[in-house]
């Protein structure tokens, strides 16, 4: 104890960190599998973390948003219980077909299904049907860390590593009452544990290519003088 104390706060910093690391099994440094720009600005480790669940806003665009550069990269990814998310969305907002496993009613057993998907792949998206009790949570919670499994939950989930929501959105592209719905703009306001205030970002989802970018700058308003 008395090295811990006599140690410069920099070692006593880092010690404190390798040993809450030990506890969480995992490195707060370790490699995440990788989300579009905008939002790794937003995400711990900017990216999201083999092992831990994230809640996600009932929104189908960032869900898949999230899914897309993991899939791209070699990541197969699975969605349980989204009978309304389809392979057309999805390849739309830049999800690699060839690894995506679609589970559109579970039934009942949503939970089991859950969990035995999360055995094999590396990336999987569940809108619960049902309350989770807290030994469930925790003995999925422990599956996901063993197999390094990332989990977006549609939902309410106990101890995420982050929540994502959406605040404002505005659609944009028609003009002078013709035209077609190209851009959507909003704010993504993501809490974490590991932080006391949100972060938020303004971004387009879509934007002009389908995907997912940061939004530019609003322009200020002129001000009246006189």
């Amino acid at each position: 104890m008395r090295a811990i104390m006599s140690a410069p706060a920099t070692a006593q910093v880092s010690l404190l960190r390798s040993r809450l690391e030990q506890l969480q099994g995992r490195r707060l440094d370790a490699p995440v599998l990788p989300v579009p720009p905008a939002l790794a600005d937003l995400l711990p480790g900017r990216g999201l973390r083999p092992g831990q669940a994230y809640t996600v806003a009932p929104s189908g665009s960032l869900l898949l948003a999230l899914l897309a550069r993991p899939s791209r990269e070699g990541s197969w990814c699975a969605v349980v219980g989204m009978p309304e998310l389809g392979a057309e969305a999805a390849e739309q907002l830049g999800v690699d077909l060839n690894r995506l496993v679609l589970i559109p009613d579970p039934g009942p057993r949503w939970l089991a299904v859950t969990a035995t998907v999360a055995d094999v792949l590396p990336v999987v998206a569940v809108r619960p049907g049902g309350r989770v009790s807290a030994g469930e949570t925790a003995r999925l919670s422990a599956r996901l860390r063993e197999k390094g499994t990332v989990l977006l939950v549609q939902g309410v989930w106990p101890q995420a590593e982050a929540s994502l929501a959406v605040d404002t959105a505005e659609w944009s592209g028609v003009g002078d009452g013709y035209g077609f719905l190209r851009r959507r703009a909003m704010t993504v306001s993501v809490t974490s544990r590991r932080w006391a205030a949100p972060r938020r970002g303004r971004m387009l989802l879509p934007d002009d290519t389908g995907g997912l970018t940061a939004a530019p700058p609003q322009p200020e308003r002129m001000r009246a003088v006189g």
